[in-house]
């Protein structure tokens, strides 16, 4: 069993950044695909970018260049850097843990980009 709880939500202007931080239980971090996802009203939820235990990165074409993804298994978080921020980028974010067929989800932390 995994228990994730995310922080660093917030509200930010257009162009600016935020940090997203996922604290997980758990002494087998290590082996998990860490990810996190995101779920705008009226839409379904979608990967934003994702980090293997080799540290091989994934991220949606969306994002690519103004947000990183990073992991610290000593430390059992994965973060995601945020920069650049849009409007589109409005969403409940979502942090995942991914081993094979299993799958944990944290509860969520809402960002929203607006002047």
């Amino acid at each position: 069993q995994v228990q994730l709880v995310e922080s660093g939500g917030g509200l930010v202007q257009p162009g600016g950044s935020l940090r997203l931080s996922c604290a997980a239980s758990g002494r087998i971090f290590s082996r998990y695909t860490m990810g996190w996802y995101r779920q705008a009203p009226g839409k379904q939820r979608e990967l934003v970018a994702e980090i293997t235990r080799g540290l091989s990165t994934n991220y949606a074409d969306s994002v690519k260049g103004r947000f990183t993804i990073s992991r610290d298994n000593a430390k059992n978080t994965v973060s995601l850097q945020m920069d650049s921020l849009k409007p589109e980028d409005t969403a409940v974010y979502y942090c995942n843990a991914r081993l094979v067929s299993v799958n944990y989800w944290g509860q969520g932390t809402q960002v929203t980009v607006s002047s």
